[in-house]
């Protein structure tokens, strides 16, 4: 499962690079959105696999957590992760522009670590509802602790936007 989930990551990356590489480079406009359409897929692939592991009699590890959270976090940050891709790539091989960079200070800092607390939160949410599906599928006990990772996880952002918000960060004075 370990070999899947890094060839899923893998697959992922080249499959966003060379839909990148055809959009910027190639100029093929549609042939790139059929890529980056294609990217669920690896999400679904390594779904598939976990589910049919389970079937297969494997017992349920650590190693269907990891998919499961790979999956959750894909699903909440791939857009974000697509879309900050496709700046600098449109920056470094067409011209475009500089692409922006989170805000450092103030409100505007805390709002992006709230918005971050948001997509952590359902990457949490989505990980947890695979590991109950899982749970579902095969007796599963060990996965158990799954939720609370998901739990200190989620928690940890929260206090990471809830200082930005307490405690902004301000610009160094001069």
């Amino acid at each position: 499962m370990v070999s899947l989930i890094v060839a899923g990551e893998i697959g992922f990356w080249v499959l966003l690079a060379l839909a990148l590489v055809v959009r910027y480079v190639l100029a093929w406009r549609r042939a790139s959105t059929t890529l980056l359409l294609l990217l669920p897929v690896v999400d679904l692939v390594i779904l598939g696999a976990t589910v049919a592991d389970l079937r297969g009699g494997a017992t349920a590890d650590w190693t269907h957590g990891l998919a499961a959270s790979y999956v959750g976090f894909s699903v909440a940050y791939g857009h974000r992760l697509v879309t900050w891709a496709d700046a600098h790539a449109a920056h470094r091989l067409a011209g475009g522009p500089v692409p922006p960079r989170p805000p450092k200070y103030g409100r505007e800092r805390a709002a992006y670590e709230w918005r971050t607390f948001g997509l952590t939160l359902l990457s949490c949410t989505v990980t947890v509802a695979l590991i109950a599906a899982v749970q579902l599928l095969a007796d599963a006990p060990a996965l158990d602790s799954w939720y609370r990772r998901m739990a200190l996880v989620a928690g940890i952002n929260l206090l990471i936007a809830a200082s930005y918000t307490v405690f902004p960060k301000r610009p160094k004075a001069g």
